[in-house]
């Protein structure tokens, strides 16, 4: 089932320090550096065996101007997932405010601030829905590769560069920083220096558009053990609610 509609994402996707790779490789590195490689692959693991997650999360990303300056504008996101089939994201900050839920059958947006709500069936697992959304719309939601049921071979899919930048702290949690290149991105991801290797900082980089926008998500309050039921990925819409199109949305979020 296509999902056309769904172009309100656009406002949730909007959902560290720039190395150069001259200062911190030697010249004869690999592209593809091998332990980049391994720790990216121990994250993905650790992600794939859980069989449910919650995070939150802040982003820093820039969205062009009626004059064509790129603004930055900040949001933060609520995230709860439940393999193989349930998603709910809180999506609030400057961009547009949504809560959105897939249950395995249907996706629903509810914009809290007008009461308006959109629903539309939807592909039956998370895996198929997510690149149904980019393939349908044309946004690309940069956090969307850690929630696949593999998310390594999401993320390591055409590399032509993964480089070991080094340890870095962020926020007082010692991590690796690593950084990979594909075609059109640019990407960085610090994950936390131990066993499960979670990531707190994502930082991308679109160099297939005019000005080269750039993303940076945060992440905190990992919990991988969380108490979810199906009743929590399905949407009701509240009192005095009203049903309109997916793409008038992101409009009445935006009021």
């Amino acid at each position: 089932m296509k999902i056309t509609s769904l172009r309100f994402l656009s406002a949730a996707c909007a959902i560290g320090c720039l190395f150069s790779v001259a200062a911190v490789a030697a010249p004869s590195e690999p592209a593809l550096n091998a332990k980049a490689l391994a720790s990216l692959k121990r994250m993905s693991d650790t992600l794939a065996a859980a069989k449910a997650f919650t995070y939150k999360s802040t982003a820093i990303f820039e969205v062009p101007a009626t004059n064509g300056q790129f603004l930055t504008m900040f949001s933060n996101a609520d995230v709860a997932l439940k393999r193989p089939n349930m998603l709910r994201g809180k999506m609030t900050g400057e961009a547009p405010h949504f809560n959105f839920y897939y249950d395995g059958a249907s996706v629903s947006a509810f914009a809290p601030g007008t009461k308006l709500y959109s629903r539309t069936k939807a592909p039956s697992t998370i895996d198929a829905v997510l690149p149904a959304l980019e393939e349908e719309t044309g946004i690309r939601f940069v956090t969307a590769p850690l929630l696949f049921s593999n998310p390594y071979r999401v993320l390591s899919r055409k590399l032509t560069s993964a480089l070991m930048v080094g340890p870095s702290m962020v926020h007082g949690t010692l991590c690796e920083h690593l950084a990979f290149r594909a075609p059109g991105i640019n990407w960085e991801i610090w994950l936390e220096s131990n066993p499960q290797a979670l990531p707190r900082r994502l930082a991308v980089t679109f160099t297939d558009r005019p000005n080269l926008p750039r993303t940076i998500v945060e992440f905190s309050k990992w919990n991988l053990h969380p108490w979810l039921g199906a009743g929590d990925f399905v949407f009701r819409a509240p009192r005095g609610a009203t049903e309109i199109p997916f793409r008038s949305v992101v409009k009445s979020a935006e009021r």
